[in-house]
């Protein structure tokens, strides 16, 4: 078998754009940094980006944010639109 018997690692985006997200919520798995955190994201030890915030996902360019569905939860004007 050439030693080519490894797991796969199942990488790739967990959570589309538009798609609800809970705290903890890993929204992409990614060798590197193709994607970057956003508003409500934070990267792993692994470049793993997460949610911190009850929200719905948002791909801006490279950025991942996530917008949060309570109103009275702050969000940036920019992120509204």
């Amino acid at each position: 078998k050439n030693g080519r018997d490894s797991n796969p690692q199942f990488r790739g985006i967990k959570l589309y754009g538009g798609v609800a997200a809970k705290p903890g919520a890993i929204i992409v798995r990614q060798v590197g940094t193709p994607f970057i955190a956003g508003f409500n994201v934070r990267e792993g030890c692994d470049n793993t980006l997460y949610s911190v915030a009850v929200g719905t996902v948002t791909f801006k360019g490279r950025k991942v944010h996530v917008i949060p569905t309570d109103p009275k939860a702050e969000c940036p004007v920019w992120l509204k639109n």
